[in-house]
């Protein structure tokens, strides 16, 4: 039987409707893919495993993105983590490749990768267009994978890419295969909301990888879960980080959409979030619409812009969505062992719900 969702639990997460999926995919015309890697048991061999890791893809719609790049920003509240690309993102407000996630000392490969598979299907780039630049962003899963052993190849990146769909697998898959969050397993989680402003209708989703905390920091609804389930025999060194992602099909140019990267991490401290000293905290917004072609030749390009002043339920959507990815990002994980007998526990849903029966706080 397959591990609930929060929501399916009885978690409340603010009064704004979830989309249909309730998924960062709801956003029209966002896939995501994983490869996830699971090789191999027992105490570590560099090189040869246990190998616990992957790689997930997150594309922001369904064409050449070379060609038509979404509108970003980014933002980090804790440096101690790697996005490969962030610096064009910072200059131009811009993203034209897909948006991978991975392990720490895998970065690299899979830049190259990403390169390789755009460059596949763009032929002028680096001669008489512009060339590639991927953006690439990892947590560190070395407390149960084979880090050093750097397993991940450029294939693993192409078959993430390549499994791109409109639903979304969580938990202990792709990217957070070996991740861990408030020392419970922890990886991949994604929820949406459906909004009307200004009579319009939007969608906002969040995806993230959860690799942070400490497990009394954990909180569902107020209730301080954590310190009321008993810590694992062993915990990790590194103090872990997260990656969220934000996505909207919104009119929102990149200085709004930065404005937007900010609040996630308000929707992450309701969960608990402390952002450690050596945590990489990272969150990365993009919109799906005002795309305009690489080449296109008009000197005047003219996009239509929601107003800042009708951008404030944007900002409480993208909180409770960042809330809502990070809890299901544990409540559907499973329990994984890694190398030299190193365990990542599930959290024990049972246990969860009934300390939210009893601080009043399951809706059903």
């Amino acid at each position: 039987m397959s591990r609930p969702r929060a929501r399916q639990a009885g978690i409340w997460f603010g009064e704004t409707p979830a989309g249909p999926k309730n998924m960062i995919t709801d956003v029209a015309g966002v896939k995501v893919g994983h490869c996830t890697m699971i090789n191999g048991s027992g105490q570590l061999k560099v090189g040869q495993g246990p190998v616990r890791t992957g790689v997930t893809a997150i594309l922001p719609h369904g064409r050449n993105l070379f060609r038509e790049p979404v509108k970003a920003a980014y933002f980090d509240i804790n440096g101690c983590g790697g996005l490969h690309g962030s610096l064009q993102i910072r200059e131009f407000g811009l993203i034209d490749t897909p948006i991978m996630l991975t392990n720490t000392m895998s970065m690299g490969i899979v830049s190259e990768a990403t390169i390789r598979y755009m460059l596949k299907s763009n032929g002028k780039a680096g001669l008489t267009e512009d060339t590639i630049i991927p953006i690439v962003s990892e947590c560190d899963d070395s407390f149960l994978n084979d880090s050093r052993g750097l397993h991940v190849k450029v294939e693993h990146a192409y078959a993430a890419i390549e499994d791109a769909k409109d639903t979304v697998e969580e938990g202990a898959v792709g990217a957070g295969t070996g991740m861990t969050c408030y020392d419970f397993k922890g990886g991949i989680g994604t929820a949406s909301r459906k909004l009307v402003i200004a009579g319009e209708q939007y969608t906002i989703g969040a995806l993230v990888l959860s690799n942070h905390g400490d497990r009394n920091e954990l909180r569902i609804d107020g209730v301080p879960i954590g310190a009321n389930i008993p810590p694992p025999p062993k915990t990790r060194v590194e103090q872990g980080s997260i990656v969220t992602l934000i996505a909207t099909d919104a009119p929102l140019d990149a200085r709004q959409l930065g404005r937007i990267a900010r609040r996630t991490f308000l929707g992450l401290a309701a969960t608990g979030f402390r952002s450690h000293n050596s945590s990489g905290d990272i969150a990365i917004a993009f919109s799906t619409a005002n795309i305009h072609e690489r080449t296109d030749e008009e000197r005047l390009l003219t996009d239509q812009l929601l107003q800042d002043k009708d951008i404030t339920p944007l900002f409480c959507a993208t909180a409770d969505c960042s809330e809502e990815s990070v809890i299901n990002s544990i409540f559907k994980a499973e329990t994984i062992e890694g190398r030299d007998g190193n365990t990542s526990f599930a959290l024990p849903i049972d246990k969860t719900l009934e300390l939210m029966k009893a601080h009043g706080r399951l809706l059903r």
